[in-house]
């Protein structure tokens, strides 16, 4: 978001995930769909009794209650402190680090597997962060990531990012950054990670969604409780905010009927691959 300070990718990140209100509307909302994605994490990072996994930027702790729930030993990491108080809460039985998911610090070669639940978009070089799992991985350790896979017609990422593209305010903008699905994308995932040392990339898809009661659900569950398409629009003018705001709804009516409950698919992809 353009301001004085002309606030940089990372600094937004970290404000806004800081924030306890938008890692509380994440946990409670947005992370519906989220969880969707947790079993093929979980499968990805060949987590299991006894194997030594670590969950990167593990948000509220879902991806990381899973792993707990396969008797893996489990580290959990972000650079949040508002999502770290909900990990612990969430997770009990992990151990947390409030870290930098592209130089944790932690001992090479430590981890049987390594899980990034939607953290990938969030990291200013996601390269960088391929190589920081690399060396935290034992040869042949697992490395699992999910990405949301962009702007697919029909979807909830369609419907609030071209509502704002229609109606926000052009001074709004977002500091240069990695596209939020860069690496839903196998053409750039799969480079990106054999050149940081993994073998035998995989992508599954995951058709998740939201079930909502409320056809301005997506446009809420953006406002309250995600970083980037949060700070667009929690600076969006009250006007323009409004036309965001229904032209979402219209989208969703046209797409999914008139409810009283709506479907929303908010889809994903599952990367991953093998330390060489």
């Amino acid at each position: 978001m353009t301001d004085e300070r002309s606030e940089t990718f990372a600094e937004l990140e970290r404000r806004e995930w800081a924030t306890e209100t938008v890692a509380a509307g994440y946990a409670a909302d947005f992370a519906r769909a989220a969880d969707m994605a947790v079993p093929a994490l979980v499968q990805g990072a060949g987590a299991g009794a006894g194997k030594a996994i670590i969950d990167l930027c593990c948000g509220h702790g879902n991806v990381t209650r899973g792993l707990l729930e396969t008797g893996a030993r489990v580290t959990a990491l972000d650079f949040s402190p508002a999502m770290l108080a909900l990990a612990r809460s969430n997770a009990p039985g992990a151990a947390f680090i409030e870290g930098d998911a592209m130089d944790t610090g932690l001992p090479a070669g430590a981890f049987d597997g390594v899980t990034m639940g939607f953290g990938m978009p969030h990291v200013p070089d996601p390269p960088r962060t391929m190589a920081e799992v690399a060396r935290l991985l034992k040869p042949g350790g697992r490395f699992a990531f999910s990405v949301w896979s962009g702007q697919p017609e029909g979807s909830a990422m369609a419907y609030v990012f071209k509502a704002i593209g229609a109606h926000g305010d052009p001074a709004v903008s977002l500091p240069p950054g990695p596209g939020a699905s860069d690496y839903a994308d196998p053409a750039r995932a799969f480079p990106a990670l054999e050149a940081a040392g993994f073998r035998d990339p995989e992508l599954i898809e995951v058709a998740s969604f939201w079930e909502a009661e409320e056809p301005a659900a997506a446009y809420l569950f953006f406002l309250e409780g995600t970083a980037r398409g949060g700070a667009l629009l929690r600076a969006q003018p009250a006007e323009r905010a409004e036309a965001i705001r229904q032209a979402v709804v219209d989208a969703v009516r046209a797409h999914h009927g008139d409810g009283p409950v709506w479907t929303i698919p908010m889809p994903c992809v599952v990367i991953s691959a093998t330390r060489g």
